[in-house]
């Protein structure tokens, strides 16, 4: 499939047949089928065949399945094509234009070498104007087929007509028409160069659930019978006990039966925190154990891990969005209609005028007038106005960070009007930091910190290593080249806290409820204190010192600089900004007003199947939505959005499954790609009024038999380098 109207011809098609209900993806080619029983896998292929294209069922039952490349080799296949056609039109291009490296007899030359060019290599175009014509309709592909192959026939009938045309060098019949074979041999290499580009695009838009799935574990160690094995994850069954070591990706879901932990679930949760689990905790496949041994009993594996069930969420998101025909194809669809008939007209109209009896020369006329028609309506600048835009632009972008998935993606940016973002790794670091430090009399602030900072040394904790790193911070703050003082008789209680000895004190750290198993009593400004500070949002760790509360350290997901500066960018782009995240209703608010966002505009404790409805729930409401985000949980939302927008710092799955990519961490990338997408967007549509415009005066002029194929070739060429230098005005963008 090439176009919009190739996705509506196979779906009416499949439509056809009794009780069949198809989506059909371009990106993916690949349609989602739900048919009833009596319809049989050979009349789906057959629908589809009968539509002028290919298929063959695939049944995912496993995820290995949804994770094969459905436009593997697309790109592959045009890839020798673009080459020949380029090794064999720079030459016809040089001996066409400069009168100094031709010799007699040249123009045979450029006619042998430009046939492979205009035939083999400009196939898929020939093929697909074919496939259009079987249907009745017309797509950029037929405007390129026939002005290729008109300018090479017109040209080979002046050569044959005759023979001696180019007999000296330098000569070209002006008089008669003259020669168009590097017309014909330049179009189809700079279309044939777009259309590979776009085919590669197509391909990496379709390995969003190959890199969801690869996220998982490979390997996993099973213990059976006192024994540890290692199998590979796909061969774990329900009911496997799995040890799992502090740094190792959990290979499954499950429950955990021994040992206790942290598990930084981000990459699927989006939560900040890591969270404690223990026996009888639920954990899940792909988050990885940041502290302690457990064993893990498998509950799901295979196609119905949470993983897996991601996968499937981001297939259908992308399946169900719907393709929008491209600007070029909606004019072409009305346009190439319109010059053949004009061209036909003008034939007949040539002779009609030169009356019954019609001469050699007034035949050569008419089709002469005729091929002008069909050359100054040669999409050349046509089909240059959206790659070379877009060329340009990504490549800007790409100097930026910024990468745009295709031409689609930029009228996505045109409509937006809200923007959904992410909270952990979009607008905040996902990384926890020390907030704030609340002493209890005698101590002060300074002396809680150190006294937690050197019990945190030991442990392994990413809420010990955040206290420990700010202890160490303030204390070479206070001396050049200081250290935190050492810890003895260290004891860490997994989803508790640590113990140990500093400076012959006695210090207990962790949360309050393990505290208080420890014997220590809060007294009641202290439980307030407590309380507070999770209102706020914080996570609060209490700090003992021998056997009495000496305070409170706070933890928060610390805010990326600059959030609140790239929020009001957005709200200047005519945007809404919409706070979206995992974690609880206090933390959501403080962080939406730290950057500027309204408690109204705030969507909390949102899972990630909610985040899809959250989404949907927006457009439902008739917004038109760009969703920004970086963690594996954003990935189907990312999907589903009408604009998918991955911070390039999150993992593969978000990335592949969005529609533009920011390389760097901060957020006022986001409002810099949207812009840069909105003025290429408006190069590409400048380009295309231009193409148009000198298409719409030349065909009337052509027509009348005032404009000569050859005027009309120079005339295509203007255009050509108009819309060339038009959209290299994007390079400066940003500077």
């Amino acid at each position: 499939m090439t176009c919009a109207s190739c996705v509506g011809r196979v779906e009416r098609k499949l439509g056809k047949l009794d009780g069949v209900q198809a989506s059909v993806n371009l990106p993916l080619e690949s349609a989602r089928v739900t048919v009833p029983a009596n319809i049989t896998d050979e009349q789906i292929a057959a629908a589809v065949n009968a539509a002028g294209y290919k298929a063959s069922v695939r049944t995912p039952h496993a995820p290995t399945a949804a994770a094969e490349d459905p436009a593997l080799g697309t790109a592959a296949k045009l890839r020798p094509r673009l080459v020949v056609a380029a090794a064999l039109t720079v030459p016809v291009f040089v001996l066409s234009m400069l009168p100094a490296a031709q010799f007699p007899h040249w123009g045979w030359v450029a006619a042998a070498l430009a046939l492979p060019v205009v035939t083999w290599a400009a196939w898929p175009f020939h093929r697909a104007a074919v496939v259009n014509a079987r249907h009745l309709s017309s797509t950029m592909d037929t405007l390129v087929s026939i002005g290729v192959t008109a300018a090479y026939v017109f040209s080979a009938w002046q050569l044959l007509a005759d023979p001696s045309l180019t007999e000296h060098p330098g000569m070209e019949g002006m008089e008669s028409g003259g020669l168009y074979f590097e017309v014909a041999a330049v179009v189809t290499t700079f279309l044939l160069l777009g259309r590979y580009l776009e085919a590669n695009a197509k391909r990496k838009a379709g390995n969003a659930l190959k890199a969801l799935l690869e996220l998982g574990a490979k390997e996993a160690t099973v213990l059976r019978d006192g024994d540890e094995y290692q199998v590979p994850a796909e061969g774990l069954e329900g009911g496997d006990v799995i040890v799992v070591r502090p740094g190792e990706k959990i290979a499954t879901d499950g429950a955990v039966i021994e040992g206790s932990s942290a598990v930084d679930a981000s990459l699927v949760t989006g939560e900040s925190v890591p969270v404690e689990v223990g026996p009888g905790s639920q954990v899940t496949g792909a988050t990885i154990n940041t502290s302690g041994r457990i064993l893990v009993r498998a509950t799901r594996v295979g196609a119905d891990t949470t993983l897996a069930q991601m996968g499937r969420l981001v297939s259908q998101a992308q399946s169900g969005k719907a393709a929008i025909a491209r600007l070029a194809d909606r004019i072409s669809a009305v346009f190439v209609p319109v010059v053949l008939g004009i061209a036909a007209l003008t034939f007949g109209g040539w002779l009609l005028a030169a009356g019954p009896e019609i001469s050699d020369a007034e035949l050569r006329a008419a089709f002469t007038a005729a091929v002008a028609v069909l050359v100054i309506a040669c999409p050349c600048a046509l089909g240059l106005a959206t790659p070379v835009g877009l060329l340009t632009g990504t490549g800007r972008g790409a100097q930026l960070g910024i990468l745009i998935k295709g031409p689609q993606v930029l009228e996505d940016t045109r409509t937006v009007d809200t923007i959904v973002l992410d909270k952990t790794g979009t607008v905040t670091t996902g990384h926890l930091a020390v907030a704030g430090t609340l002493a209890f009399a005698p101590f002060s602030e300074a002396q809680v910190l150190q006294l937690a900072g050197a019990a945190e040394t030991a442990s392994e904790h990413p809420i010990a290593r955040a206290i420990a790193a700010a202890a160490l911070e303030a204390e070479g703050g206070r001396n050049a080249g200081a250290r935190l003082p050492a810890v003895a008789d260290f004891d860490s209680a997994p989803g508790g806290g640590v113990r140990g000895t500093v400076e012959g004190r006695r210090v207990l750290v962790g949360r309050a409820g393990w505290l208080q198993d420890n014997g220590l009593t809060l007294s009641g400004p202290e439980q307030a204190a407590l309380a507070d500070a999770e209102a706020s949002g914080a996570t609060a760790i209490w700090v003992a010192v021998d056997g009495s509360p000496a305070g409170i350290v706070s933890l928060r997901d610390s805010l990326k600089p600059g959030s609140a500066a790239a929020v009001a960018r957005l709200r200047e782009l005519g945007l809404r900004p919409i706070l979206l995240t995992g974690d609880n209703a206090s933390v959501a608010r403080q962080v939406a007003a730290a950057v500027g966002i309204p408690a109204d505009d705030v969507f909390a404790g949102v899972l990630p199947e909610g985040k899809v409805d959250a989404v949907r729930r927006l457009q439902d409401g008739g917004a038109t939505v760009a969703m920004a985000g970086d963690g594996v949980n954003d990935a189907a939302a990312l999907a589903q959005a009408d604009l998918g927008i991955a911070m390039g710092s999150g993992t593969d799955v978000a990335i592949e499954a969005a529609d533009l990519t920011v390389m760097g961490n901060d957020l006022g990338q986001v409002a810099l790609a949207i812009s840069l997408s909105r003025r290429t967007l408006a190069t590409i549509k400048t380009n295309l009024f231009w193409a148009f415009f000198y298409n719409a005066v030349g065909i009337p002029v052509a027509a009348l038999g005032l404009l000569n194929p050859m005027i009309a070739g120079a005339a295509m060429a203007a255009s050509s380098v108009l819309v060339v230098a038009n959209s290299l005005r994007l390079r400066s963008f940003g500077k």
